[in-house]
């Protein structure tokens, strides 16, 4: 057996070869960030006063002796890179861009030998691209190829011809010249597992992912003998599978039914291979652990142990299919995604689900509520900390009365969209001020007269016969000092009169429990910005416009403005004290179901 050789070569050494990435290899994800850092690295080391012998060292390239045929049925000899494709890549992408640009010839004849080729074997076409670099979006790999190939083209903009000239000298220095850029190359022999290799290498480096690694080892487990055998059924099964699961992760109704970042009892990363979630919870992640963390346990818990490829699988999948048949039962669907809304673990209640029928689960789910939500209706305000959750479930609990409807809360607009408490009635301690004045004067103008005014208006003038014909004498003389404020601004007093005889008009002057649970609902933070410190009607004329758009409004919000809790209707336009009541009473009715044990009743939910 040929030992494995540890050498230094030149950029330009690697000229003239041929190099070959296998199937089990990700394609091109470099960001500008990475090409550029390379560019800076290399120009950097280029403006040095160097010593004779000094040279730039760029990260191990792991390669071994391999033979293929490439897209034209050419049989070719060179090297299978195990561990860094992605710079090799640049590095080729970078010559691309000098060859034509700054040099507008051949490699071979400025240097006297041919660029490296690089075959893909599961995209055959992509060398061919690397000759020719264009826009091409038709594949993804093609996408960040040209993306690589645009960096490196910005990054070159503020370059002359000798700065040009420089780089590219000091890229493809030889090895007897003084500073030449050279990489690490590391020759394994051709009897080891090169998929193996390629996991350990990559420990570590920042490209890769837990999922990623982990689905290495699937591949060197699933054909251990002859790692260059193209897929076997096992691997095709497993790929197809795993790309199911990533599918439906990807799902953002399902996802963030599962996941929420603001959780702390949840993993904390930003998966781009979201099934690298599952993963984590399977391992226990914890927060604040190393990166490679839940590859690492995979690795010592199950691929070294006695478990087959199909039992680490089936693991996979059961762990996956319960939060699936979660997602598909309405009910469960709203009490997990609750849950885990508010804070709860959901490694704790698949734990839960596995001892017991899905009647009972459900029971013990409601349980789970009742205990998280212990609170004193009665007194809770604005700033507690669990005012938003007993709200969210105000609003789940209402879609879940109805037992016929298939209505479901989306939790991705719920997380996505900054959704927050407001006040139903407005805060009489907030003052308006500046450009919140003038967006307050709008919304009361439009409210009067139907009259939607532009971001920047330059006249209100013909409006003003159609104010006289609409409005009473008083309402007239409203909307004309709207109308100047809108275009002129106002004095403080005159503000404060204005402000206090819209506020009379809308019978909002008093209200003695403005940050009473009574007095709050979810809303999402740009209906709420809309509307400012606005009274009852018009933030309901707000809401109704956004929800015609397409907006989601919760249920309960909606249901709150209106008017639908409160048991007399006589005052549709107002909002007040025995409104306030009613809506409360409400509240309490809806916590009192998960105070509670609930009876074992299949499907039962409300008492």
């Amino acid at each position: 057996m040929s030992e494995n050789k540890l050498v230094l070569k030149s950029v330009y050494d690697l000229l003239g070869e041929n190099f070959y990435l296998a199937d089990y290899q990700r394609g091109y994800r470099w960001s500008e960030i990475n090409v550029t850092q390379l560019l800076d690295d290399v120009w950097e080391f280029s403006q040095k006063e160097r010593s004779g012998d000094e040279f730039y060292c760029l990260q191990p390239i792991v390669v071994r002796p391999y033979t293929w045929e490439n897209v034209s049925g050419e049989k070719l000899d060179g090297w299978e890179v195990i561990d860094g494709q992605q710079r090799l890549t640049t590095i080729r992408i970078i010559l691309s861009y000098l060859v034509k640009e700054h040099l507008k010839r051949t490699l071979n004849e400025a240097f006297k030998k041919d660029a490296f080729t690089i075959d893909y074997e599961t995209r055959p076409k992509s060398e061919a691209f690397l000759k020719d670099l264009q826009e091409d979006n038709s594949n993804i790999d093609f996408y960040h190829m040209w993306s690589a190939y645009q960096a490196t083209s910005k990054w070159f903009e503020d370059k002359d011809y000798d700065d040009c000239n420089n780089f590219l000298s000091t890229l493809l220095a030889k090895k007897d010249n003084a500073g030449p850029v050279k990489v690490i190359w590391y020759e394994i022999n051709d009897e080891v597992n090169a998929i193996d290799i390629f996991t350990r290498l990559n420990i570590g480096k920042i490209p890769l992912t837990n999922a990623e690694l982990i689905k290495a080892l699937f591949l060197g487990k699933a054909n251990p003998d002859n790692q260059n055998q193209k897929a076997n059924p096992k691997q095709l099964q497993i790929a197809s599978e795993w790309d199911a699961i990533e599918n439906t992760l990807q799902d953002k109704s399902f996802w963030y039914f599962i996941y929420d970042e603001d959780n702390k009892k949840l993993p904390q990363h930003k998966y781009e291979t979201r099934i690298e979630y599952i993963f984590d919870l399977m391992k226990n992640k914890p927060l604040g652990e190393e990166k490679y963390f839940t590859f690492y346990k995979f690795l010592d818990e199950d691929f070294r142990g006695s478990k087959t490829i199909n039992d680490i699988w089936l693991d996979i999948k059961r762990y996956f299919l319960t939060f699936e048949e979660w997602y598909q039962d309405r009910i469960l669907y709203h009490l997990v995604g609750f849950l885990i809304t508010a804070g709860g673990g959901i490694k704790e209640l698949k734990a839960s689900s596995d001892k017991k029928t899905k009647s009972d689960f459900k029971i013990c789910l409601r349980e789970e509520i009742g205990k998280t939500l212990n609170v004193d209706i009665e007194n809770i305000k604005y700033n507690d900390s669990n005012v938003k959750s007993v709200l969210l479930l105000f609003n789940i609990h209402t879609l879940l009365a109805n037992e016929t409807s298939k209505s479901r809360f989306p939790f991705d607009s719920y997380k996505n969209d900054n959704w927050d408490i407001e006040h139903v009635r407005s805060q009489s301690e907030v003052e308006l001020t500046g450009g919140d004045r003038i967006d307050w004067a709008k919304l009361v103008l439009e409210f009067y007269t139907g009259i939607a005014v532009a971001k920047e208006p330059e006249s209100l003038d013909n409006h003003l016969e159609e104010i006289k014909k609409l409005l009473d004498k008083e309402e007239q003389q409203i909307c004309r000092s709207l109308v100047t404020l809108i275009l002129e601004g106002c004095k403080e007093d005159e503000w404060n009169e204005l402000y206090q005889l819209v506020s009379k008009g809308f019978k909002e002057e008093n209200f003695p429990k403005e940050h009473s649970i009574s007095n709050l609902a979810l809303l999402d933070a740009g209906t709420n910005r809309a509307y400012k410190n606005a009274f009852f009607p018009i933030k309901r004329m707000e809401i109704m416009k956004r929800e015609m758009k397409g907006s989601f409004v919760p249920i309960g919000t909606k249901n709150l403005f209106m008017k639908a809790y409160s048991r007399r209707f006589d005052k549709v336009m107002y909002w007040g004290q025995t409104d306030a009541d009613d809506y409360l009473e409400v509240l309490k009715n809806c916590l009192k179901v998960y105070a509670v044990p609930v009876q074992n009743k299949e499907e039962k939910h409300v008492e």
